[in-house]
């Protein structure tokens, strides 16, 4: 197996889920600068509805996968561990200054297995490590879909080999997160401010109005506080431990043989 082959290919049926969630995941962060949001603080009422509609579109990707023969059983088995690994690891920064330890792992599993298991992964790992840290709340659903397509980009990265792989993941990952903290702001940008502000959502104004408005916003909270330092930890754990990681998850998928039929019986 090349470097840069993908472990787990995406079939058409595929691709296509992954669209169509992609979409409705953006709709679902972005609708606040087309439509004018309802009068409660948060996303509290919701948020239920959302998460119900994200798990039967994550099960449609892994049936689409698993009747296409992309991900196998053995590819399951993977995407339990990982999702162990990145739930125990997220703890460990406790967001604290925007470490997010977890990252790291996705962008170097997306890489290898490529961008369907990547996504599925970041919705899996997000969603263990809430189970695990008790952070079960209105802003999960949104945390799950921002973990999921940074699993999705690494997996769409172009070849590289060697060193420059490295750079191309870190540089990935930096820009990575910083998406996401910019993402994930909108959750609930529209209910924290007065409208006496510069930093305020204005409902019904203009879409470039308030998306000037949420840069600004963006900037003066969350971008040096948290973005910044969760893009240098992935990046700084990518540089040191991607190395080592990279050759074991591509070993690990050598000795499964995705691609080896699986037979039981004598």
């Amino acid at each position: 197996m090349s470097r840069s082959t993908r472990a787990v290919r995406v079939a058409p049926r595929a691709a296509l889920a992954l669209v169509l969630v992609s979409i409705a995941g953006l709709a679902m962060f972005l609708w606040p600068l087309l439509i004018a949001p309802p009068t409660e603080v948060s996303h509290t009422t919701d948020a239920p509805f959302v998460f119900v509609a994200i798990l039967p579109a994550l099960i449609a990707v892994v049936l689409a996968e698993l009747s296409s023969g992309g991900i196998d059983t053995k590819a399951l088995a993977i995407l339990g561990v990982l999702s162990a690994i990145g739930a125990a690891l997220r703890p460990l920064g406790a967001g604290t200054g925007g470490l997010e330890p977890m990252f790291f792992l996705l962008v170097l599993a997306g890489r290898v297995y490529g961008p369907g298991f990547g996504f599925v992964l970041g919705n899996t790992t997000m969603f263990a490590s809430a189970l695990l840290t008790g952070g079960m709340g209105p802003w999960l659903p949104f945390q799950m879909l921002g973990a999921g397509w940074i699993g999705l980009g690494a997996g769409l990265l172009p070849r590289a080999k060697g060193r420059a792989e490295i750079v191309l993941l870190a540089a990935y990952g930096a820009l990575a997160s910083l998406a996401y903290g910019f993402l994930l702001n909108m959750w609930f940008w529209p209910y924290t401010t007065g409208a006496d502000t510069q930093l305020s959502y204005v409902p019904g104004d203009a879409v470039l109005s308030n998306l000037h408005r949420y840069v600004v916003y963006t900037f003066a909270t969350s971008t040096w506080g948290w973005d910044v330092g969760r893009a240098i930890t992935t990046v700084v754990a990518i540089s040191l431990l991607g190395p080592a990681i990279l050759p074991t998850l591509r070993r690990a998928t050598r000795r499964a043989a995705f691609d080896a039929p699986v037979t039981f019986g004598p």
